[in-house]
C-alpha cells in the first residue's frame, strides 16, 4: 500500500507562514527571560533579533548566552545554530520589522506590558504571532490597548527557558483560537514541551503549584519549623527526584498500589483534613526576609551565582538524559 504523506497545512490567519518554516524570532526584553529565549532559539538554529531599553543591553545578553552555550552545546545545537545570528537592534521597531514570531519578556508590571504589546501589535508583520512571557497576568488583562489582540497569547516559560523544556501556550478572551493553536505549534518545532491551556488562570498551572510549595516553606522559615538547607534538601533527596519522572498525580497514584489512585485516596483522604498546610502567604518582614537570604547564602557555601548556575545546568541536563528525555551521549552510553 502506498502512503500520501500529508501536505504542509497552510499558514492560518494569524502567520505569515506555518511554524514549521519560522526562519527569524524577536525577542523583546533581554533580562534573564528573554536573554534565555533568545539563546534557546539561536541554538535552534533561528536567526534571533532582540532590542531591550537598557544602555548595556547588548553587553549583558551576549555575556548570557555565551554562559549559556556550554549547556546548549551538552542539549546539541541544530544545524546552522550560531551566537553570530543574533543581532541587537538600537529600536523595538526594527527587532520586529521582520519577525515570524514575537516573544516579550518585559518586567511584571502590568500597565508596561499594556503598552508594550500595543507598541509590538503597531510594529510587527500583519499576522505574527505576538507572545508574553508574563508568569502570571493573564493574557485578557494585557491585550486591552492592542489594535489587533487576537494574535497576542501567553507564551509563559520556566527558567532558564534554553534548558527547561515547559512553556504554558493561553490566550485571552479576545485572542482568537487559530493564534493559540500555532503558537503551540511553532513551540513544539522549537523543541519546547507545550501545555495548550484551555482557560485561563492566574499564575497558569505549574506557577501554581510551585506558588504553594514555596509559601508553605516560607511559613516554616518564618516559625522556625525547618531551615533553608532542609526545605531544600527534602525536596531535591525526596519527592523531587521522583518529580523528574512523573508529576504529583501520578506519583500519588503509585503510593495506593495495584489499587491505584482510587486506593489511595480511600486509605489516605481523610489526613486531606489534616492542618498539615498553610496556604495564605506569610508576612514577608525583615526577619523572615533575612532568614531567607542568609539560609541561601549559607546553601552556597561560597560558590557564585556562575558556578550555581553551571552545576544547575549540569544536573538538569543528567536527569533528562537519565529519564530518557534526552539521547545519551556516545560516551555516556558506555558507561
Amino acid at each position: 500500500m502506498t502512503v500520501i504523506p500529508s501536505p504542509t497545512p497552510p499558514p492560518g490567519p494569524f502567520s505569515s507562514c506555518a511554524p514549521e518554516d519560522v526562519r527569524r524570532v524577536a525577542c523583546v526584553g533581554a533580562g534573564v527571560i528573554g536573554g534565555g529565549w533568545a539563546a534557546h532559539f539561536l541554538a535552534r538554529g533561528y536567526d534571533v533579533t532582540a532590542w531591550d531599553p537598557a544602555p548595556d543591553a547588548a553587553v549583558r545578553l551576549h555575556r548570557l548566552i555565551a554562559a549559556a552555550w556550554p549547556a546548549l552545546e551538552r542539549l546539541g545545537l541544530a544545524d546552522g545554530a550560531s551566537q553570530d545570528r543574533l543581532t541587537v537592534t538600537a529600536t523595538l521597531e526594527e527587532a520586529v520589522t521582520e519577525a515570524q514570531f514575537v516573544q516579550e519578556s518585559a518586567p511584571e508590571k502590568l500597565d508596561l506590558k499594556r503598552g508594550l504589546l500595543a507598541r509590538l501589535d503597531a510594529a510587527a508583520p500583519a499576522g505574527t504571532v505576538i507572545a508574553s512571557s508574563t508568569s502570571g497576568y493573564p493574557m485578557t488583562d494585557m491585550q486591552t490597548q492592542a489594535a489587533d489582540p487576537g494574535r497576542l497569547v501567553v507564551g509563559h516559560p520556566f527558567n532558564p527557558p534554553y534548558l527547561i523544556p515547559l512553556v504554558e501556550v493561553v490566550g485571552g478572551e479576545r485572542t482568537d483560537p487559530a493564534a493559540v493553536e500555532w503558537a503551540s505549534r511553532f513551540y513544539e518545532v522549537a523543541g519546547k514541551s507545550v501545555i495548550t491551556m484551555d482557560r485561563e488562570v492566574p499564575g497558569f498551572i505549574a506557577n501554581r503549584l510551585q506558588e504553594a510549595l514555596w509559601r508553605e516553606a516560607l511559613h516554616m522559615v518564618t516559625n522556625g519549623e525547618a531551615t533553608v538547607a532542609e526545605i531544600d534538601a527534602s525536596i531535591t533527596e525526596g519527592p523531587g527526584l521522583r518529580w523528574a519522572v512523573m508529576g504529583p498525580m501520578l506519583t500519588f497514584a503509585l503510593a495506593g498500589g495495584e489499587g491505584g489512585m482510587a486506593h489511595m485516596l480511600d486509605h489516605f483522604g481523610p489526613s486531606l483534613k489534616s492542618p498539615w498546610t498553610r496556604l495564605e502567604a506569610p508576612e514577608l518582614d525583615r526577619a523572615l526576609y533575612e532568614a531567607v537570604v542568609a539560609g541561601c547564602d549559607e546553601a552556597a557555601d561560597g560558590r557564585s551565582i556562575a558556578d550555581l548556575v553551571a552545576e544547575r545546568d549540569r544536573g538538569v541536563i543528567d536527569i533528562l538524559r537519565a529519564t530518557g528525555r534526552l539521547p545519551r551521549t556516545a560516551e555516556e552510553a558506555t558507561r
